[in-house]
């Protein structure tokens, strides 16, 4: 595929613009030490994918990999000692490969990742990439960039379904003084909320492609994920709200297979006894 076709692709719209966040980012905070991570996230991935590919005989997906490495290092706090972000890096990408449904994988690589670098690392995730700690109209570039790769993967109703929901529960759980609600609608945490949703959520292979089911997972998203932050707050919400997610996409295509095997056993064996 030439270099203009890949960047007319989703997976060469999400890296372009994980790249101009990057480069964003770095200037605003006045650092280059997250383009560092990037590379060794970037890298760790690379390597991790081309090895266990080598060994088992599969065949590498580079673009994405290459895009799990970027939003991990763009999530993680740029000061993140460089073994951790590799080590996160290649959590994400063995998930990748032994998370899988018929070759797919079940969970977001970068999501799986970078929640259990929580809990083994006890990573510090400022989500800095996706202007947290720059002023509030730098939204507009998360904005403007999460349109077009919604776009890209025809993910309207899971995009709508989720933001609407999270946000009227948050709306709901503000009025009601339950949790830090009224938090999660401002900066960093609204940051986060957008960049998860346009560059994580709609990563085609870990959600559905059919609308009915797009907005069944964006609510299921949702509301588990608000539940999580009302009761625990942090930003691992974002990431329990998609492993629900993606869980339903997976038994959805599991009984989607069932019954697909089903109706083709009964076309065979009506061929069967019309042959008799």
């Amino acid at each position: 595929m030439g270099a203009k076709k890949w960047m007319r692709t989703p997976k060469g719209y999400v890296a372009i613009a994980m790249i101009l966040y990057l480069i964003v980012a770095s200037i605003g905070s006045l650092t280059w030490m997250g383009v560092k991570n990037s590379l060794i996230s970037v890298g760790a991935a690379f390597l991790t994918d081309l090895v266990y590919c080598a060994i088992f005989k599969r065949k590498s997906s580079r673009d994405s990999t290459v895009i799990t490495g970027l939003i991990i290092s763009l999530i993680l706090g740029f000061t993140t000692s460089w073994p951790v972000v590799a080590a996160t890096a290649m959590i994400a990408i063995l998930s990748k490969h032994l998370l899988v449904y018929k070759k797919k994988p079940i969970f977001n690589p970068a999501a799986f990742g970078l929640f259990l670098s929580i809990f083994i690392f006890q990573t510090g995730q400022s989500w800095w990439g996706a202007f947290g700690d720059l002023p509030v109209w730098t939204i507009i570039f998360i904005l403007i960039s999460g349109y077009l790769v919604t776009d890209r993967v025809n993910k309207y109703p899971q995009i709508l379904s989720y933001l609407g929901s999270t946000f009227v529960l948050l709306l709901f759980m503000g009025l009601l003084n339950i949790g830090d609600a009224s938090d999660a609608l401002r900066p960093p945490f609204i940051n986060a909320t957008l960049f998860f949703a346009f560059f994580m959520l709609t990563d085609p292979p870990t959600s559905p492609a059919k609308p009915r089911d797009q907005v069944i997972f964006g609510i299921l998203a949702a509301v588990s994920g608000t539940i999580v932050y009302g009761i625990f707050g942090g930003l691992t919400y974002l990431y329990i709200g998609a492993f629900i997610g993606n869980l339903y996409s997976y038994f959805n295509k599991r009984l989607s297979s069932v019954k697909s095997a089903a109706k083709m056993q009964r076309v065979n064996s009506g061929h069967r006894v019309l042959g008799k």
